[in-house]
Formats: C-alpha cells, structure tokens, sequence
C-alpha cells in the first residue's frame, strides 16, 4: 500500500531518518555507555531507562523507514485552479468569516498549527476539485461548515 507525500514531505521523512540514524543512535549509545560505569546493571535504572530508550528509538526508525518505502510522491494537480494534493488554498469560513490557508498533504506531514491539511480529512476531502469562489459543505459533530474557496494556489 502506497503512501501520498509530498517532495518536500519525502526530503524531511529522509532528513529525519538520518539525523535518528546517526545523531540519535549515537546519542543513545553515549547514554548507556554513561549508565554502564554507574554499576551493577541489575539495579541500574538509568541503564534500564536508556535501554528502553534505545527500544523507542530503534521502533521509530523502522516505523519511518516504513513509511519511506511506502512513499509515492505527488507532485501536484493537473490543473492549478482546482484543489487538489499539494495544493495551497484559502479558505473563508461563512459563518465565522474566519480565514485559513491550507496547504494539503499526505497523512504522515499534516500539521493543522503550520496550515498542513491531510488530504484525507473531512475538509480536505470536500475542498478537492473545487475552485476559487466556490462553496463546500463540510459535516462536522457540531453540524454542517461551508467554506468559500478564496485562492487556489
């Protein structure tokens, strides 16, 4: 099964895997170097906290080498007046007259707080083929949202 990334979502997954592979495990290697020359390991709980430690961090290098070989970069929309993956949109909330801009992006890079919208959530999902002046409905738990697309970008 294949992952949606964007090209600056597969240089950052690339990044991070690095920096875990070399920086971290090193890092890591240190800290239990450190918790050996305090003693008995049996009773050592600094030693037991790194190992554990170097467990969390050596699972999350495999998650995100996971995700990598599942990648499959999409480099945008056929039309760039229509939302799509990777696109950058401005959106107007109707009722609220509250402005955001989205950018959206596979699962793995979404960060609502850096406007970094899944394709797959619920907003992007009704935002995807729209253009510029069009209005979405969106279902929320607290009832339907309608967006007005302002700019696609």
């Amino acid at each position: 099964m294949s992952e949606q990334i964007t090209r600056d979502g597969l240089t950052a997954l690339r990044a991070e895997i690095e920096q875990l592979e070399t920086a971290g495990r090193a890092e890591m290697a240190e800290r239990i170097k450190a918790a050996r020359e305090l003693g008995d390991l049996k009773e050592n709980a600094e030693y037991h906290i790194a190992k554990e430690d170097q467990a969390h961090l050596e699972t999350k290098i495999l998650r995100l080498t996971q995700r990598l070989r599942a990648a499959r970069v999409v480099d945008g929309v056929e039309d760039p007046d229509v939302v799509g993956f990777g696109s950058t949109v401005t959106v107007v909330d109707e009722e609220s007259g509250t402005g955001n801009e989205f950018t959206l992006v596979g699962a793995t890079e979404a960060d609502l707080k850096s406007g970094r919208l899944s394709a797959e959530s619920p907003v992007a999902q009704a935002l995807i083929g729209a253009r510029a002046g069009e209005v979405v409905t969106v279902q929320t738990p607290r009832g339907d949202r309608r967006y007005r697309v302002e700019r696609v970008g």
